[in-house]
């Protein structure tokens, strides 16, 4: 691939369809392939089909989904790393997920799963409109646990695509890990029905491929300004008083700048977020940015100890995106 040999602004401006990527040869390809396995170990007949795109998703209707062209190169995973701060599906772990997830979603789509009662009973409508945000309940045992954010709470498609997920996954021990959870009784409703489909060839066989990187006209550069410009809408942000209870000390000899010192705990601080709300490192990242400069401006210290202050910089984060979510700030991902 001549691209490869770009420099990175020169790639920018390159288009996804002259990329000319491909599955065939890459990591997730094998993925596919151990996905596809595990299919194969159920009975099933049906195997999602699979394309490039610009993100994660299974159209409506179509019995296969899409994969972030991003993963099929390292150069490009990179890219995106340095523009995002996260790869979404890094490591084989979290593709195997996504993959199981995304099949949950395609299978239904081939056997119209969605229509039957017994479905809408146990999952509730498909049809329902996906909400701009909602709000988990992190200790429910109503819902499984498998992506983040507590993913299952947010629909009821996404209820069934991730009960079916940890079901297919050889290694969940569904029944001993969920066995005293209500969700018990949706894995046991997953595992009836497929036996009631397994072997029989689905209904819907289309191959249909929406927004294929080969369609796709977009430059990298435009498709990371799209996807950051989303991630900037709703940015918390924290008020004045919040930060003087951070960094209460607005001047001292001895007393570090509250600037300085945010910027020596940049990286700790994107990784403990993250890990405990789930949330973007981009968004997360961006957030920083702004209290650093608020801090310059208000010029604020550092007055406690090193330990003391960055806990009370990453709890008040934290609370600050769990603040976010419950009022309805927090988009979906997926």
């Amino acid at each position: 691939m001549s691209w490869t040999r770009r420099s990175d602004e020169h790639l920018l401006d390159t288009r996804l369809c002259d990329l000319g990527l491909t599955l065939t040869g890459s990591k997730i390809q094998k993925e596919v392939g151990i996905l596809w396995h595990d299919l194969a170990n159920r009975g099933f007949a049906f195997r999602p089909h699979c394309w490039l795109s610009d993100c994660w998703f299974c159209p409506d209707g179509v019995p296969g989904f899409a994969i972030p062209f991003y993963l099929v190169h390292p150069r490009l995973m990179r890219l995106e790393k340095a523009h995002m701060l996260e790869i979404e599906g890094a490591t084989a772990e979290a593709r195997m997920k996504l993959l199981r997830h995304e099949t949950a979603h395609a299978l239904a789509n081939a056997y119209r799963l969605h229509l039957k009662q017994s479905w809408r009973r146990r999952f509730g409508r498909a049809s329902k409109a996906y909400p701009e945000s909602y709000l988990p309940r992190p200790y429910s045992r109503n819902y499984v646990l498998h992506l983040d954010n507590w993913y299952a709470q947010s629909h009821p498609a996404e209820d069934w695509a991730e009960t079916f997920a940890v079901w297919l996954n050889p290694g969940s021990r569904w029944r001993e890990k969920y066995r005293d959870w209500p969700a018990l009784k949706k894995l046991k409703y997953v595992d009836q029905l497929m036996q009631e489909i397994v072997g029989h060839s689905p209904p819907v066989r289309s191959k249909k491929q929406v927004d294929s990187t080969t369609t796709l006209r977009i430059t990298l550069r435009e498709y990371f300004a799209e996807k950051q410009t989303r991630l900037q809408q709703d940015l918390p942000l924290f008020h004045e008083q919040q930060l003087r209870q951070i960094f209460p000390a607005t001047s001292g000899r001895k007393n570090e700048r509250a600037a300085h010192f945010i910027r020596r705990l940049r990286r700790e601080a994107i990784t403990s977020v993250a890990r405990w709300t789930s949330e973007s490192r981009y968004r997360i990242n961006l957030t920083i940015e702004d209290m650093i400069h608020r801090c310059e401006e208000m010029n604020l210290h550092a007055s406690r100890s090193r330990e003391e202050t960055k806990i009370a910089l990453i709890s008040s984060l934290v609370m600050l995106y769990m603040g976010s979510l419950r009022s309805g700030m927090s988009r979906l991902a997926i």
